[in-house]
């Protein structure tokens, strides 16, 4: 397709989700999931988890049992998360109507506990990591949200670049979980927080 011709794959319909527990799960993934998608989602959350509990579990970690756990849990989080946010189902549920900056920012913020969890059980209670990671988070985000929206996604991987920059050089980075900010921040500042356009599955 040229950027000429119209886009006629381009859908914003947002399904019903459904009741009970599947309903509760079409809220977290985004309604009317397809099964390419629900598989895409699980599997890098799995692979992410499984690779990590090899990690967790083998002498060289030195870690604890809720270290592991909590290592486990957070590469499945943020590997899944980065690919569902991503998603066209998820796309068209994050960014429907009524869904503007105040809830992609609560979003957002609520991942505070992520970077609490790692400076209290990793870095010895190390606040002065919680407060640079979670300030450049919150500062970050509020900056996608507030440039126009032809600009978000060039602003978006530009405050990316710098993440890894400050991820790499500046915030501390606990053995075994070198991985954790890249992602972290991959997530949020760019599989959540961009309006990309939902493609329909029934073209090609």
């Amino acid at each position: 397709m040229t950027p000429n011709e119209p886009q006629t794959d381009i859908d914003w319909s947002v399904p019903e989700p459904r009741s009970g527990f599947l309903g509760q799960w079409d809220r977290f993934m985004g309604p009317g999931a397809t099964n390419a998608e629900q598989w895409l989602e699980l599997g890098a959350a799995a692979i992410a988890a499984g690779a990590m509990a090899v990690y967790a579990f083998s002498p060289s970690s030195g870690w604890t049992a809720l270290q592991s756990a909590v290592a486990i849990l957070m590469a499945l989080d943020l590997a899944g998360g980065v690919v569902t946010n991503a998603t066209s189902s998820a796309k068209r549920w994050y960014h429907r109507p009524g869904q503007g900056p105040r809830e992609h920012l609560s979003f957002v913020a609520v991942h505070a506990v992520h970077l609490l969890l790692i400076a209290w059980l990793f870095l010895g209670g190390d606040w002065t990591y919680f407060l640079g990671t979670y300030g450049f988070l919150l500062a970050a985000a509020l900056a996608v949200a507030a440039v126009p929206r032809y600009l978000k996604r060039p602003a978006a991987f530009a405050l990316y670049v710098l993440a890894l920059l400050l991820s790499l050089y500046v915030f501390a980075s606990p053995g075994g979980l070198e991985w954790f900010l890249p992602v972290f921040y991959l997530k949020l500042l760019v599989s959540h927080l961009l309006p990309e356009v939902p493609y329909s599955s029934g073209k090609g």
